[in-house]
């Protein structure tokens, strides 16, 4: 008989409330410039983005109902050096040796950690072209990249064989581990555990949590070695359970409706009683913005979602220094919001209506990097609609067109976490963010002629956008999404 297996990531990125995390063994007991373009861009050479505020703090946040246990004591926990996240290793290559446009391009002069973080964005990108593909034009798209690389990371702990081997591929591991011979697959699963160390704590001037969750049947097995690195790895200490009960349900609904401060009050309609065991990922993060938009200067405008669809919604409008550039080559211009601490927006805006579909397609870190070395400061006049998107998807599809494919059948090599046979029945992946004027709650070797933005002029976000949320510290890509229309969710 093969048992079920289920694996669920909540990504909130919301307005007015924080998330703490209780001690994983008590989960249900009160959780707590030149040729000027559309945009006013020109032509000038590329600059160096020293533009990162590093390690900002600030007490302007006050958590709501915040008690000192509701967060973990990571320097406690990991009771260790946190230097080796911040080595530099020699990649094996020349530059001249990597092909071009190979990820392995942006190893060089990273540390362990952004190495990881631009494979999951990588990985974020090309799951998110996947369900483009699968979604109308006019569809609001949002995910959290580095929550579901996490539950995937999990997962792969305790495959075996080709089943392992297609996720490491598809989620850029593989090529992770051949960057360097010091390098092997233990060595992300620390990095994911440093990263969790490194991204969600507090006094930053923003709020980020991240809680892992391992639910067992009881009656149900699972090999020591697999219980013992999700603990030591993810923070996942097993929980055993009954899925069969009703009040299951109504018990994980409580626990996440905690979490997420009541932004998602039912997560789970219903499970198969047949599951045995259940991941559970949830990535909390509000922040303000450094240069807020006065709420007496939103006021509804016209949004064209195409060339025959317009809606009136509230658009906020704020004047302040922002760095900004335009791409040539993708035919769009870029402009980073910054977050009080070391979190920012940043807002791709095709300069062409319907120029976002050909934009998509050519998503990538490297364009991204080429995009943060190539701002300037200028004072600009930003016009960006309010919005606020919830989504929930099913991955199993999506991951299957992206070669993830003995993962989700029968010849599932699951052998590592139990000596029975199970495979994923859903691996849901959740989402909400709220954007409005205090903020949001819930971002190569060859160079290309970007030119930045030109002083004081309008940045007018009047047309469908895509977004990313970075932590800049670790290079996370920690949210993404498409807004096609603000006017829906």
């Amino acid at each position: 008989m093969k048992f079920l297996f289920d694996l669920f990531a909540f990504s909130l990125i919301v307005t007015p409330a924080f998330c703490g995390i209780k001690d994983f063994s008590e989960h249900f007991q009160s959780v707590k410039n030149g040729h000027l373009h559309e945009n006013g861009s020109h032509d000038m050479p590329d600059l160096p983005p020293e533009f990162h505020r590093e390690n900002t703090i600030t007490n302007d946040l006050i958590a709501e109902e915040e008690e000192e246990e509701d967060y973990l004591d990571w320097e406690k926990i990991l009771n260790e050096d946190d230097d080796y996240s911040d080595i530099i290793d020699a990649v094996p290559y020349t530059i001249s040796e990597i092909q071009q446009g190979n990820i392995l391009q942006l190893f060089h002069g990273k540390t362990r950690i952004q190495r990881l973080n631009i494979l999951n964005a990588n990985f974020g990108f090309d799951l998110f072209r996947s369900l483009t593909e699968s979604t109308n034009a006019t569809d609001n798209i949002l995910m959290a990249p580095v929550g579901i690389s996490t539950a995937m990371a999990m997962i792969s702990l305790g495959l075996k064989g080709q089943t392992q081997q297609e996720v490491l591929s598809v989620l850029g591991f593989r090529d992770f581990i051949n960057a360097s011979s010091t390098y092997e697959i233990m060595t992300i699963h620390n990095l994911f555990r440093k990263l969790t160390h490194r991204l969600f704590r507090r006094n930053f001037g923003y709020t980020l949590r991240s809680v892992n969750d391992l639910y067992i049947q009881k009656d149900f097995s699972i090999l020591s070695d697999f219980r013992n690195n999700m603990k030591s790895y993810y923070f996942a200490e097993a929980q055993l359970t009954d899925f069969s009960d009703p009040a299951y349900i109504t018990k994980i609904n409580e626990r996440i409706m905690k979490l997420t401060k009541g932004l998602i009050k039912e997560a789970l309609v219903n499970i198969n009683p047949a599951t045995v065991m259940m991941i559970l990922n949830c990535l909390y993060f509000k922040g303000t913005w450094e240069n807020k938009f006065p709420a007496e200067m939103t006021h509804k405008r016209l949004f064209r979602v195409n060339e025959k669809e317009t809606v009136k919604v509230p658009m906020m409008q704020t004047k302040g220094n922002f760095l900004a550039a335009a791409d040539p080559k993708l035919d769009c211009s870029v402009l980073q919001l910054p977050y009080v601490g070391n979190i920012s927006m940043l807002i791709v805006l095709p300069h062409k209506l319907n120029g976002l579909k050909a934009l998509e397609k050519q998503l990538t870190p490297q364009a991204v990097e080429k995009w943060q070395k190539s701002m300037i400061n200028r004072t600009r006049e930003v016009v960006l609609p309010k919005f606020k998107l919830e989504k929930s998807y099913n991955l199993i599809g999506f991951l299957k067109s992206m070669g993830i494919q003995e993962l989700f059948n029968e010849a599932g090599n699951y052998s590592g976490i139990s000596d029975e046979k199970v495979t994923i029945n859903m691996f849901n992946h959740q989402g909400t963010i709220t954007v409005n004027e205090e903020g949001t709650q819930a971002v190569a070797v060859t160079t290309v002629g970007f030119m930045p933005l030109s002083t004081q002029i309008r940045f007018t976000v009047d047309r469908p956008f895509l977004f990313l949320i970075y932590e800049h510290r670790t290079n996370c890509l920690l949210f993404m999404g498409r807004v096609a229309n603000p006017s829906k969710s």
